[in-house]
């Protein structure tokens, strides 16, 4: 356990390292309990240092630095001699060594315990593999170092094992290989691009491989490798083929071409994220890399391939140009979110990417805005940085890269890319270096643009009209505002893209200047501000944020039949999908409304006509039919209500799935049967989005609880000849079905799939996410089952994460026992593995938010943890911040 209250570090406080290193040498001999690590590190004096620190005179050397975690220290020298222990220092955080010249070599023996590693940073044992996670501060597990990404240095890596460890892997290119005099092998691998420790990346284990090449655009030829365990070799396929699309995108739309002989990818069972880029060697999730027709749904082939992209792309994006400091983090996850997203939307359906893209904001990171760790893109300051892997810096960070694209445009964003690549390559840099190289490129300003990056909270758009039928004149006057968030109570004004339409009776988008622009970008930059249109022959329909330009929430007086006319004839997928939702959330806040007076509650008849026009469109794209059908998630009604009202929420969601379930059966069932394919399984976008609907469908027929769409589940579920419609199937089944139904179905999927982690995974998920069979006593069942394991982050994430994040129903039962339940394995999984259990808490942090007596149960099982006994950095910061 680290300090139960650690110091914080602040932004502000950065200052360069005092030395660099230029050569990092290191060699491993593996043993599970006693991992030996020799360094040998050349190191210089930091020119940048003693010119800030002595304006260029170095009078005194400052010691050496070193960070160090849980390490066993055996030797230490430099330039070959020992160095004398009056001469170093040992602390729970490093070693601190005093030097006598500017230029030196390091050399560093120390001991490990990889076995006992549970927190899986550093060097761990997964399932008998070593292997390596580094960001951010995991090597400082593995040897003493300058564990800071400011600090590049090249890697040669050397790794000594048995012989049952055949394949043995790190950064860059094999360069050697051979035996030892006791029967081990080794092989050695030498990186020739400088990098930070935190991408360095070692693996060991009895694995298999499938291989592929890569003809660069230069014409060089890539070599691919995917390892993993023998039993998974089948399932490496889709991986490789998202691969080299990413690979051939990243060429086409940004120029950028790999640079190493060999690009391998590693599937581990025991992961805390879903993938890490290491230089060369990236170290996937199996969830996240592993895929099959029989095996993965839809969601998971999408996922993967997004995910695939995504680490490859940070070989530019994060690797070659990577962060001075962690507060920097969005710089590199921000921008690459940002192409993975482009990079899916061009494989897939563009429209329901960014409606998935928006969905994760306004369920998720809105509420981190709204809540107790709220913080900006940049942070100011942390205790703890793995509690800043976020949505706010990742995805909202990837939404300002998107506001600088869709100010600039798309060949003007390009010209900034290749400018930011070209002047940062090989150094560690910040974000102001990025929107620098956007504003050089394109002879721009930004300056109050960087807001977004050191601003916290979700800006509020207030958004009125005027119309004057005389002169034709139309005026929107656009108010904006942000709330206060912790630390900062004042917001200054935020430079906001608002891309927007003006839509005439019948629907059409209407000039809005001299040069015929039927669609504009207004840049709003002021407290209010009023944009106007001249010669307008009728009062027109504003058509608002369109694409989500701006991760804000927009307020404009859209009346029923204005939503239903959007629904029914904008033309901005986005906008349209967003007009259902915004309908949806009135007639769901009215059955609340009856709910709590304890009136007879009655779902809108705007809202069935809306989904019944839907459901007969057949020239929407299906799968942009789907998302349509899809009513605001429990955590979006949260979001949006002033005062969380959980019972109100759930019962409002359930008699409204119902009653459209009921009142559009017709529509519903030949949908599915129009959307029902035959022939083999194929992960491409329009089967996809024909599954997808068929599935929508599907859950709405079985919510009505009808014994003939139950019987039509039961089908499905027997004879499906893919994942996704088999997961469909049992959800229907779980949530909807007889006991027997669900019980036996359960039954026969584990039967079938228990050798397959990932399916196993998917069976615990449905489960625990379930507001009918998914009760506190059966997911303390499935705790028990002998396929779950609390060490293994999937496990913990399927079944507890599952229950505290979308089982809205069950988790806020009124007695308070899920809040009591998630603070009891908060306590036990930070023993484990602080990382994990400082995001499993995240449910309890908004309990400022709910009516008083369940605020009050959040607050008393957070206080629990609080006084449980020593917690980890992690977790200390997350609960100390939510209780204040």
């Amino acid at each position: 356990m680290k300090d139960a209250q650690p110091r914080t570090v602040r932004l502000r406080d950065y200052r360069v390292p005092d030395y660099l290193v230029d050569q990092t040498r290191l060699h491993f001999e593996l043993q599970p309990r006693g991992t030996l690590v020799r360094s040998q590190l050349h190191i210089r004096r930091n020119p940048e240092a003693v010119a800030q620190e002595n304006g260029g005179a170095d009078i005194k050397l400052p010691p050496l630095e070193l960070q160090g975690v849980e390490l066993e220290l055996l030797s230490l020298a430099i330039d070959g001699e020992p160095v004398a222990s009056e001469s170093f220092r040992t602390s729970v955080e490093g070693l601190s060594v005093d030097v006598e010249r500017p230029e030196f070599v390091v050399e560093i023996s120390n001991r490990i315990n990889p076995e006992d590693n549970t927190s899986l940073e550093g060097l761990y044992l997964s399932n008998g593999m070593y292997c390596t996670q580094c960001e951010a501060e995991g090597f400082r597990k593995i040897t003493f170092y300058p564990d800071r990404p400011d600090v590049m240095s090249r890697f040669t890596t050397t790794i000594v094992a048995p012989r049952d460890y055949p394949v043995l892997l790190s950064n860059g290119n094999e360069v050697e290989r051979g035996e030892t005099e006791d029967g081990r092998h080794f092989v050695t691998w030498e990186d020739p691009f400088a990098k930070p420790s935190y991408l360095f990346a070692l693996v060991a284990g009895d694995l298999q491989h499938v291989e592929d090449a890569f003809i660069t655009a230069s014409g060089r030829e890539i070599k691919l490798q995917i390892f993993t365990e023998s039993k998974n070799i089948g399932k490496c396929e889709h991986a490789m083929r998202s691969l080299k699309k990413a690979m051939r995108w990243d060429e086409e739309v940004y120029g950028r071409e790999y640079d190493l002989d060999i690009f391998m990818v590693v599937a581990v069972d025991h992961f805390n994220m879903g993938a890490m880029e290491n230089k060369g060697l990236n170290i996937f999730n199996s969830a996240c890399v592993l895929a099959s027709p029989e095996t993965a749904t839809d969601a998971a082939f999408q996922r993967i391939e997004s995910i695939v992209a995504h680490e490859y792309f940070h070989n530019w994006s994060g690797n070659r140009v990577t962060c001075r400091d962690w507060f920097q983090l969005s710089l590199k996850e921000g921008f690459t979110v940002f192409r993975d997203a482009e990079f899916s939307a061009d494989m897939n359906s563009r429209a329901v990417k960014r409606i998935e893209d928006v969905s994760m904001l306004r369920t998720a990171q809105f509420a981190e805005d709204d809540g107790p760790m709220a913080h900006p893109v940049r942070p100011d300051s942390y205790m703890e940085i793995s509690n800043f892997y976020t949505l706010t810096v990742y995805e909202k960070g990837a939404e300002v890269v998107r506001m600088i694209h869709t100010l600039l445009g798309e060949e003007a964003f390009r010209r900034g890319s290749d400018l930011y690549f070209e002047r940062h390559d090989g150094q560690a840099v910040t974000c102001e270096d990025f929107v620098k190289a956007m504003e050089d490129a394109n002879g721009v300003d930004l300056q109050q643009f960087r807001r977004w990056y050191s601003q916290a909270g979700t800006p509020v758009l207030e958004v009125t009209d005027a119309y004057d039928p005389g002169t034709g004149d139309y005026a929107l006057t656009v108010r904006q505002s942000c709330p206060a968030t912790p630390g900062q109570p004042e917001k200054a004004p935020f430079h906001i893209p608002l891309k927007m339409a003006l839509l005439d009776p019948i629907g059409n988008d209407m000039p809005l200047d001299q040069a015929g622009h039927t669609e504009l970008v207004l840049q709003v930059s002021e407290a209010e501000q009023t944009f106007r249109f001249k010669g307008l022959p009728e009062k027109p329909l504003p058509s608002l944020l369109r694409g989500f330009s701006a991760p804000v929430k927009l307020r404009y007086g859209y009346t029923p039949e204005q939503l239903l006319f959007l629904m029914r004839s904008e033309s901005d997928a986005f906008n349209r999908w967003d007009a259902g939702q915004r309908l949806a959330f009135i007639a769901l806040e009215s059955l609340q409304q009856d709910y709590r007076a304890g009136r007879e509650m009655q779902l809108s008849p705007e809202l069935v006509s809306a989904y019944r026009a839907v459901l007969q469109n057949r020239e929407l794209d299906p799968a942009l039919v789907a998302e349509m059908l899809s009513l605001p998630s429990a955590q979006v009604l949260a979001e949006e209500a002033g005062e969380i009202d959980a019972q109100a929420i759930i019962a409002a969601r359930e008699f409204a799935e119902v009653s459209l379930g009921q009142a559009l059966h017709e529509e519903l069932l030949a949908t599915y049967r129009a959307f029902t394919r035959e022939g083999p399984y194929r992960p491409e976008a329009d089967d996809i989005a024909a599954r997808r609907l068929k599935n929508t469908c599907l859950a709405f027929l079985a919510a009505t609880g009808e014994a003939t769409y139950l019987a039509l589940a039961q089908s499905q579920f027997e004879s499906a000849g893919n994942m996704t419609d088999s997961a469909a199937a049992l959800a229907a089944l779980v949530n909807r079905g007889s006991e027997a139904q669900m019980h036996g179905a359960l039954d026969s999927f584990y039967k079938r799939w228990q050798e397959d982690t990932q399916v196993v995974e998917l069976w615990f998920a449905l489960q625990s996410n379930s507001a009918r069979c998914g009760t506190l006593e059966h997911v303390r069942a499935l705790m028990q089952h002998p396929a779950f394991e609390l060490k293994n982050p999937n496990k913990v994430r399927a079944v507890i994460g599952g229950f505290a994040n979308r089982n809205f129903t069950q988790f806020h039962k009124a007695d308070g026992s899920g809040f009591e339940f998630l603070s009891d394995q908060v306590i036990a999984l930070d023993r484990l593995n602080p990382q994990v259990s400082a995001r499993l808490v995240t449910p309890l942090t908004r309990w400022k938010k709910y009516r008083e007596a369940v605020g009050s149960q959040m607050h008393s099982a957070l206080k629990s943890i609080m006084e449980s006994g020593q917690l980890s950095a992690d977790l200390y910061e997350v609960v100390s911040k939510s209780l204040a």
